[in-house]
């Protein structure tokens, strides 16, 4: 597929006939982002990529997700797809689940990173007055001061909040989105801001999605990638947006493949050493049968 492409394992057991299983040294953290990788927009299913995943799972690879979603939006899509891996990443590395194992389908918080939002708010209110904005806590709660589809504020512990607020909590993450600008001149507009002291990506859209300092899907992945003794050649990281640059680099950084879906635009493109269809043309399921982990 390219350079730093893990080793795959034969599609048949000779004696058994059957896909064989992954040897602890052929083992595979496969960790895929949600939207726009594994789903499409209206939350259907990329072709073929439920069949794959559980198909590489059966094999013995840790399949998990990475994503910038809380954990409560993450976890149906876990369910949907049929999976329990042992650490989930969520809320762009904020927060890192894991797998209750007297309880298999049950999940417990395993590492959460929080921060004082109090300064970057005031400096992004001070740019952005009238965005809507919206803060994760600890728990999952959400306090927002507008309501938008997107942010699943039907939950029982989401509510509206001011900004002054939402200032005195410890967050997970910040999110604001600003419906007066042109997604395609937000990312410079973000820029222009200077924001310091916090980890920040900017979405498709006019969407703002800011973390702790230090903190990204990697570091969190790096986490889950020594918790779970996979080396670092044996990673695999698929996305297709801003906030899965940092992931896709520490992959092919560390010798294994940061494979871009097709419809990326150019940043994300440098920042993996493959590329595979689109979500629309069934991206994850052609990567994975690529790398010999899914049925050809």
């Amino acid at each position: 597929m390219s350079r730093g492409a893990p080793h795959a394992i034969g599609e048949l057991d000779p004696v058994t006939g059957k896909p064989p299983v992954a040897t602890d040294e052929e083992r595979l953290l496969i960790a895929l982002d949600i939207d726009g990788t594994v789903l499409l927009e209206d939350e259907s299913f990329s072709p073929g990529v439920a069949a794959a995943v559980r198909e590489a799972a059966n094999r013995g690879h840790i399949v998990t997700l990475s994503t910038g979603r809380s954990w409560e939006a993450t976890f149906p899509v876990l369910g949907w797809l049929g999976l329990t891996p042992p650490y989930v990443v969520s809320a762009n590395g904020a927060t890192i689940m894991e797998r209750d194992t007297t309880q298999e389908t049950d999940y417990r918080r395993h590492t959460i990173e929080t921060f004082d939002p109090s300064v970057v708010l005031s400096h992004i209110e001070g740019h952005l007055p009238n965005a809507n904005y919206m803060v994760e806590l600890p728990d999952g709660a959400r306090l927002f001061n507008a309501f938008m589809d997107d942010w699943d504020l039907s939950r029982p512990n989401a509510r509206r909040a001011t900004i002054d607020e939402m200032k005195t909590h410890q967050v997970t993450r910040v999110v604001v989105v600003s419906p007066k600008h042109d997604p395609s001149e937000f990312v410079g507009f973000v820029e222009e801001m200077g924001l310091q002291h916090v980890s920040y990506s900017v979405g498709w859209s006019a969407w703002l999605d800011i973390a702790p300092q230090g903190i990204d899907k990697s570091t969190a992945l790096e986490q889950v990638r020594q918790l779970t003794n996979i080396d670092p050649e044996r990673v695999v990281t698929i996305g297709d947006g801003r906030n899965d640059i940092q992931m896709l680099e520490w992959a092919v950084a560390g010798g294994g493949q940061g494979i871009v879906m097709g419809q990326a635009v150019p940043e994300v493109m440098a920042a993996g050493n493959a590329v595979t269809g689109t979500v629309a043309e069934g991206g994850v399921a052609q990567a994975l049968r690529r790398i010999g982990v899914a049925p050809r």
